[in-house]
This record gives structure tokens, sequence and C-alpha cells, in this order.
């Protein structure tokens, strides 16, 4: 069963106001058949600067619900459509009670973080009938659906092995030391927050279900000890106010933009949430060197490697079949300069552009044949394209526009894609604490 019978939206609540719920709420207002009808946020301060971005998008102001009332936000505002933007450790707390009350559910990836969390948002699903849709945006970017479309029409033949590899850079991948996931009891890490969106591209491309895995992580390069080891390091605990700060080129310097200054710099004073915290401060509890090997019930079996610290951004994809291989490389940035600026607004989650975009083929190499480069259109905002026709998809068009009928609008992420995801970086995780394979079926969860 699809996630989406029909277009999500009507009356809609946004769960959580930090960076990306902005993408939504645009996204939503553009849409004159649904509207935001209320906020759920602890933070009033940020939930305000939600509100003044209705008011300045031509929409009205809505309640704002403190997350012990989010049982009465749904039924006293009428919620037909919740979307899930909070902090990746409490998603379940919003989409189980959802559920139950038969509203339409959208959370952002990754679904949840640990296996009792999924098991619960799984057994809920299984017991009210009702599903979740995950937004893995990168579904919807046009090169992914290209090798989609390539891999599913037999151009290299059944899919024996994957190579993947992900390149997160110092601006970028620095910025998840900096915030909430630096610690794994919050996001799960980069292997369930980040890489579950490349572990659920593999899974849709190859309509594979993961099995087992084995890894190797370590926090390599950010953290005290390794600054220290390396000559990056900084004596100050966060970059606001730290004279130490001023020409580090890992420091974001919050007040140098206005939405960040907006929703997080003027906002510490509700919850003492520090968004610009030192990247080799003591007490990072997540990797930022990671490899695994991964095998599927199709028999394929991938190796993947996330490096957080490269001079560029990018990632290698190389798929070899029985009848060819198909090769993917995507340049987002070429380097990045200390002139820069660390992040704008609508860079926090590759919303915006980044600086010096690069370029991208797909090649695609059958056996006895010369190799064929694939025509392609490449998109450097709004996460390759993807962002944009993910909100047509789930949302519907907005008024002009052509219903999407690309290759995702027909197979939309669902809690079983959610889930199958999740399980990768769960594995992973496990296979760096312990040393050993792990294998799906001890998760207990059922695909």
């Amino acid at each position: 069963m699809s996630s989406t019978d029909k277009p999500l939206g009507g009356r809609v609540a946004i769960v959580g106001t930090g960076s990306r719920a902005a993408m939504f709420v645009r996204g939503i207002v553009a849409r004159p058949q649904s509207r935001v009808v209320a906020l759920c946020e602890p933070n009033a301060v940020r939930a305000a600067y939600y509100n003044a971005l209705l008011a300045e998008l031509g929409a009205p102001q809505v309640p704002v619900y403190a997350p012990a009332a989010f049982k009465e936000m749904l039924e006293k505002e009428k919620v037909e459509t919740v979307v899930v933007t909070c902090v990746d450790a409490l998603h379940d707390l919003y989409i189980v009670p959802a559920l139950e009350a038969g509203v339409r559910v959208l959370t952002e990836k990754p679904m949840t973080t640990d296996v009792d969390k999924c098991r619960r948002i799984l057994d809920t699903v299984e017991r009210t009938g009702n599903h979740i849709t995950v937004t893995f945006n990168y579904r919807y970017n046009p090169v992914h659906e290209l090798v989609k479309r390539t891999i599913a029409d037999g151009k290299i033949g059944s899919v024996l092995s994957v190579h993947f590899e992900w390149l997160l850079d110092t601006v970028h991948g620095a910025d998840y030391f900096r915030r909430w996931h630096r610690q794994k009891e919050n996001s799960g890490g980069l292997m369930v927050h980040k890489s579950g969106h490349h572990f659920d591209l593999v899974n849709w491309w190859l309509d594979a279900t993961p099995e087992s895995v084995a890894g190797m992580g370590r926090l390599a390069f950010y953290g005290a000890e390794n600054g220290r080891r390396h000559g990056w390091a900084r004596d100050y605990e966060r970059a606001r106010g730290a004279p130490a700060a001023k020409d580090d080129p890992f420091a974001i310097h919050l007040e140098d933009d206005e939405t960040l200054k907006s929703i997080y710099a003027d906002a510490e004073k509700e919850d003492g949430y520090h968004r610009d915290m030192n990247v080799f401060a003591p007490g990072i509890g997540i990797e930022d060197d990671m490899a695994l090997l991964v095998r599927y019930n199709t028999g394929a079996a991938m190796s993947y490697h996330l490096t957080a610290y490269s001079p560029w951004e990018g990632y290698r994809v190389m798929f070899n079949g029985d009848q060819g291989r198909l090769e993917l490389d995507v340049v987002e940035s070429q380097f990045r300069a200390v002139t820069d600026p660390q992040l704008g607004g609508g860079q926090i989650h590759g919303s915006a552009p980044p600086p010096n975009p690069g370029g991208a083929t797909v090649k695609l190499h059958r056996l006895w044949q010369p190799p064929e480069v694939l025509p392609i259109t490449m998109e450097h905002g709004a996460h390759g394209g993807g962002d944009t026709r993910m909100l047509s998809v789930l949302f519907g068009p907005r008024p002009g526009e052509a219903v999407d009928t690309g290759d995702a609008s027909r197979q939309s992420a669902n809690e079983r894609d959610g889930a199958k995801a999740l399980a990768v970086g769960l594995m992973a995780n496990e296979s760096f604490r312990t040393g050993q394979f792990q294998h799906v079926k001890d998760l207990g969860f059922q695909f």
C-alpha cells in the first residue's frame, strides 16, 4: 500500500520549528487546498518567528501548543495532517498519538532513532491500519530517478554489488558536530540521521531489503583530542562571544545570518540550546568516519563510506551488474574557501546552492560496448530539486503546475521504507560497538 493514496494537506500542524520546518511552511502556504493551523513547539521565540513567516507569506498566524498539549491540539484544531520536524529522537512521541487519532503523518527522516521506538511505530501502524509518509527527498531528485529507471530497465542486468562513497565537507559535515546531532541519543549518529538518506536510496534503487551489516566507525577528525592532534583546535566552548572563534574557519557565527540569529541566537534564552558549539570541543558522541559492508536479500553487497571532513562535497555510486556497470558522480561543492560563509539560513539543509558548485555525470558501461554518458539535468538547490518535487507529490501541485509523474511519485516512502533505512544505521552502530556482524532479524522488524 502506498503511504499516500491522495495528497497530504488540508489542516496541517507543524511539530518543531527549527530550520527544516520553513520548507514545509512555505510549501503548504503556496497550495490553496492546505493551510497551517497550528504549531507545536516549546520555544516561544522560534514559534513567534514562524508566525511572523506565515504573516510574511500572507497566511494567518496560528496558535502555538506545548508538546504536552499535542493531543489537545489535534482535536481542538481539527488537524488532518501532522508534519514532524523536531529532534529525531522525539519523533515517535508525535507519530504514535497522531496515528491513533487517525491523523495523517508526514515525518522528516529518520523516522526515529532506535529499535524500541521503531517497533512502537510499526506496531501502531499495524494496530490502527494508518500509515506514515517519510520524507526521503533524495528519491525525488531527477538524477536519482534516472538511476532508478536505468537499473529497473535492466540496462546493467542484475545488480551484484554497489560501492557508495559520500563526502561531507568541512562546512556541511562540520555542522553536525556543532548542534544537537553531536549526541547519539538525539540523532542516532550520522549512520541514522544522515546516511538514512543513502540507505533508503540503495534500498529503493535495488528494490531490496538489507539483511546484515558489518562496520567500523570512529571520531577521527572532530573532537578535542583530534583537534589538538591535527592542529585545528581552538579554546572555546561555543562561538558566540568567544574571541578564539573569530578566526576559526570551523566556527559558525549566528549573528551573521538573519535566519540563524532569529531561530537560534535570539531563542537561546528560552531553552539554553546553543547552535554554534565548537566542533573540537570535548564530549562529542558520534563518529565522523564510517565504513560498512551491507548484504541484501537479493544477494547484492554494498561497500559504503561516509567522511564528514572532506575538502569537497559530493558522492560517487557504482553499480556492478551481470550485464554492465552504472556510475553516478555528483560534485555538490568543488571546494570551500575560508572566505565562504559557513552556513546561510538557506544552506542549512541543502535548500540553497552551496558555494563553488560542481557537476554530475551518469555513465553506463555495457559489456562489450563503449561507455554511454546519459543526459541529465543537474540542480544545485533544494537537494538537487528533490525538495520541490517532493512537495508537489506529497501536497499536490501548486496552482499552474503539472502533476508530477516521476518514479518517486509512484513509490513514496512509508513506515516500512523508514524502518528499512533505519535498520542499516542501527546495525552499523551496533557493529561499531561490538566489532561483529549484525543481522536484521535480530532487530525484530518484519519486512
